[in-house]
């Protein structure tokens, strides 16, 4: 009887899909990988209709999606932002982060601020937030950081880190996504002596804090495991850090300074090797992780001609094998051991090649998924022997310009059978179940 019980809850589950939220930047494991299951092998020929579509402000943070609820931030402002703004310029509005039903896209709750900008492309907010345990992490582009109750938006505590911290925005403002692991939030912040601290996720309390850095730069703190430990990754303007996240003491660093201070990228690790790069010669680092203790020492640097050097995504490392968009605008297959090119590729961008070109790669059981900054999504099988697209349908307009073009430079949500997308005017939700 119980083996005939499971063989059903086993095949109803097979027949019905397994739904998987999306709570902070990258899915559940920030590792590019969403594990749901009946969903659709190609897109219809006529392509697919939103489920609902609710009215934003401008911004490049993507949506994040817990406990049948949408979060995603934007900037109300009278400004014309959405030209492109590269030089610092003053810009006031309001930041926002909305709360939606994630059947309807009705709101739900709306915490707000006003919110003077100051910085590069001030289109608005730029981090995915993060959702755990009932409360929701916010932060906006000129630092200011905010706990709330995930159900009724509420706030529990916040930081401003410019005014606690004496920090001052990057040229694109804060971009990096904060992490919560355990009890603790770790956030880049900036500073002396705190490019990163680590505070309780339930009082705001400050645990450490670690590191001074030229730039804080944009990429996410990042936890791996190696060493026989627990490590946290820091990748600020200059160098790549290995921290104890209990106490933020340095294990490691190896320099990796991107051009312009552009650290952007979530560092990639596939075994004991680990990846990180960005625009500029002799910055796109492989480092080898000890096995038995926290140590990393490089194990290539490529040249500009060679490997990858990914601007505003992250690349996809599985298999030895680092799959991603080069700043030239190729998607690239990489030999991680060696850093050697194995193939490129235009197709994602119907052909052609643009500078800072942007497609977003997640991982769906054996195909791999690409948002591209076209505003298309795609179905495709990535391998060291190239690049072989299933199946496209366009789900969104880009809006945002930027290097001369209209972009859709903003991460999707994947959730519950479905795609959450946003651009400047409007998220959408967009079923893929069968």
């Amino acid at each position: 009887m119980k083996r005939l019980l499971a063989i059903t809850v086993l095949a109803s589950a097979a027949a019905t899909g397994f739904a998987e939220d999306w709570p902070q930047w990258l899915g559940v494991k920030r590792d590019s990988v969403w594990h749901e299951t009946g969903l659709i092998e190609k897109f219809p020929a006529d392509g697919l209709k939103p489920l609902w579509t609710t009215p934003l402000a401008g911004g490049f943070a993507g949506p994040s999606v817990a406990n049948g609820l949408v979060y995603v931030p934007d900037y109300l402002t009278t400004a014309d932002v959405k030209k492109e703004v590269f030089d610092r310029t003053d810009f006031t509005g309001i930041e926002r982060l909305h709360c939606l039903d994630a059947k309807t896209g009705k709101p739900v709750w709306k915490y707000e601020y006003e919110c003077k900008y100051t910085v590069s492309y001030p289109i608005g907010p730029r981090t995915t937030p993060t959702v755990v345990d009932g409360k929701v992490y916010f932060l906006g582009t000129e630092g200011n950081f905010a706990c709330l109750d995930a159900k009724t938006g509420s706030l529990i505590w916040k930081k401003d880190f410019k005014a606690d911290y004496g920090a001052k925005t990057a040229l694109w403002g804060y971009c990096s996504h904060p992490l919560v692991d355990g009890k603790t939030v770790y956030s880049v912040v900036g500073g002396e002596g705190s490019c990163v601290v680590a505070f309780d996720k339930d009082t705001g309390k400050e645990l450490w804090k670690s590191l001074t850095a030229e730039e804080q730069g944009y990429s996410a703190p990042t936890m791996i495991e190696a060493g026989g430990m627990k490590q946290l990754l820091v990748w600020h303007a200059t160098s790549i850090n290995s921290l104890d996240p209990a106490t933020g003491k340095k294990n490691w660093s190896v320099p990796v300074q991107a051009d312009y201070k552009m650290s952007i990228m979530t560092p990639r690790m596939d075994g004991n090797l680990l990846f990180v790069a960005g625009e500029g010669g002799g910055n796109a680092v492989m480092i080898e992780l000890g096995k038995d203790a926290p140590t990393g020492k490089e194990l290539w640097r490529a040249k500009k001609t060679n490997a990858m050097f990914p601007l505003n995504m992250t690349p996809l490392f599985e298999g030895g094998y680092l799959y991603g968009v080069d700043m030239t605008g190729h998607l690239r297959c990489v030999d991680g051991k060696t850093g050697e090119r194995v193939w490129e590729s235009v197709e994602p961008f119907n052909g052609k090649a643009n500078k800072a070109a942007t497609a977003f790669i997640v991982k769906n059981g054996d195909r791999h998924i690409l948002f591209t900054e076209n505003g298309d999504l795609i179905f495709a099988h990535l391998s060291p022997k190239g690049y072989e697209e299933i199946s496209r349908t366009k789900i969104i307009e880009p809006t945002t310009t930027a290097f001369r073009r209209t972009v859709a430079w903003v991460h999707p949500a994947f959730a519950d059978g479905c795609v959450f997308v946003r651009n400047d005017k409007e998220i959408v939700c967009v079923s893929l179940k069968k």
